[in-house]
């Protein structure tokens, strides 16, 4: 039975089998590094003592795949933990060709070879780390009594807004790729589910060339029933993240600082929360930001940055809510408070906006007024239909995985946090 490398004992007889990453002839004897997705070990072949062994250990190449039968030993001449295998059978499973790309290509020169590209300990590290970020929340929504529900993904009429969709053929008909879960989510509220999270695609038909937008990623969404106001959804996305932030310190914090030169931080305390126009107002006043008034109505990219810094040097914090934004700069299911002031909030991170959250509009009247002014009532008439048979009030919000990803690790763009990333100009592989 094959044993991991990272779980070799010493002088014991196990099979190990991996990825070739290094091949050195020597005088004397053949090393091989070999790698498996736990970590690296030295392979040391004597001439002398294994001659057989020899020439099937010069067949392969960088990038083959080997299977090999033999014993961990200590020495203190090995640079790498210190462990080295003693091979006495070696099994050739694939022979790889030379490396169509170098380790310090660009990007987009990785992503034509992908699947190479993600052999590399960084990039194994880095959707390790992913995928314990998409544990713990997960565990957190199971301890929260959440229900994990999966949402279609083609839809008959273009979600939220009626824009940024790839169009489908449906059969005899057209379908839309859904820009999110969000009216499905709700109809799990209507449906009496009271609290349900999903993981899942999201599909975006938006030209955009940034580091942090894509056409396709994968989002994090939860939506609960009962809420008392868009703050019982604030301090939803709180305790998550915090929460998830700790699975992964403890588990790949030192690793994480090593790697990518990040310490992961968890939060100790509430995330503070500002006004939309007092945060314009704060960081005109401490950094000398001005934009036009009618640009105030929503973050720009600069002032999300800001606020970050602001958040830091204010209060100590990565995170920073912010709250009361226009009527025009929020969905049309966005609850309004009395003065007309939407119920939600924008949650920004080192730098960027993460969430847009709120409580949702649930009757179903003002639900169908909202959707009128924005012209998209007969779009919607199918979700309008979930609220005339009673819902509780309710609130959610979503999260992009791969954006967390590159945020939590530094990285340039989502190119390097997607398995497979998807923009305008990438369909494949």
């Amino acid at each position: 039975m094959r044993t991991y490398i990272k779980e070799l004992e010493e002088k014991k007889y196990t099979e190990i089998a991996g990825f070739i990453t290094k091949i050195r002839d020597t005088k004397y004897m053949v090393f091989i590094m070999l790698k498996d997705i736990t970590g690296e070990i030295q392979v040391s072949i004597s001439k002398e003592e294994k001659p057989e062994l020899i020439e099937k250990a010069l067949e392969c190449t960088t990038g083959s795949v080997i299977r090999l039968k033999g014993e961990m030993v200590l020495s203190e001449y090995v640079k790498n933990g210190g462990r080295e295998f003693i091979p006495k059978e070696i099994v050739i499973e694939s022979i790889s060709a030379p490396s169509p790309i170098e380790e310090s290509a660009e990007i987009d020169s990785r992503l034509d070879y992908r699947w190479v590209d993600l052999r590399t300990t960084k990039n194994t590290l880095i959707y390790k780390i992913q995928s314990t970020l998409i544990r713990a929340m997960r565990e957190f929504m199971y301890q929260e009594n959440f229900i994990e529900i999966h949402t279609p993904k083609m839809i008959a009429t273009a979600s939220e807004s009626g824009s940024e969709v790839f169009e489908v053929k449906y059969f005899d008909r057209n379908a839309y790729l859904a820009q999110s879960p969000q009216f499905y989510k709700q109809m799990a509220m209507a449906a009496g589910l009271e609290r349900i999270f999903e993981v899942g695609p999201v599909f975006r038909a938006e030209k955009s060339f940034t580091n942090r937008h894509s056409t396709e990623f994968t989002g994090f969404d939860i939506e609960f029933s009962y809420i008392d106001s868009y703050r019982d959804v604030m301090d939803m996305q709180e305790r998550l993240l915090t929460y998830a932030l700790k699975a992964v310190e403890e588990k790949y914090g030192k690793e994480i600082e090593e790697t990518f030169g990040m310490k992961v931080i968890v939060p100790k305390d509430s995330f503070p929360r500002i006004k939309l126009a007092e945060l314009y107002d704060e960081i005109e006043k401490r950094y000398g930001y001005t934009v036009e008034d009618d640009e105030k109505t929503d973050l720009t990219s600069e002032a999300e940055k800001l606020g970050c810094r602001y958040a830091m040097e204010e209060f100590g914090s990565e995170f920073l809510f912010v709250t009361d934004f226009k009527p025009d700069k929020r969905a049309f299911y966005h609850m309004r408070d009395e003065e007309g002031i939407p119920q939600g909030y924008d949650l920004l991170w080192r730098g960027v906006e993460i969430t847009t959250g709120a409580q949702r509009e649930h009757r179903y009247d003002i639900l169908k007024k909202q959707a009128k002014e924005k012209g998209l009532e007969k779009d919607v008439e199918f979700y309008l239909e979930f609220f005339k048979y009673g819902c509780p009030p309710h609130g959610g919000f979503g999260l992009g995985v791969d954006r967390l990803t590159m945020l939590l690790l530094n990285l340039s763009s989502l190119k390097e946090t997607e398995f497979l990333f998807r923009g305008p100009n990438r369909l494949t592989p």
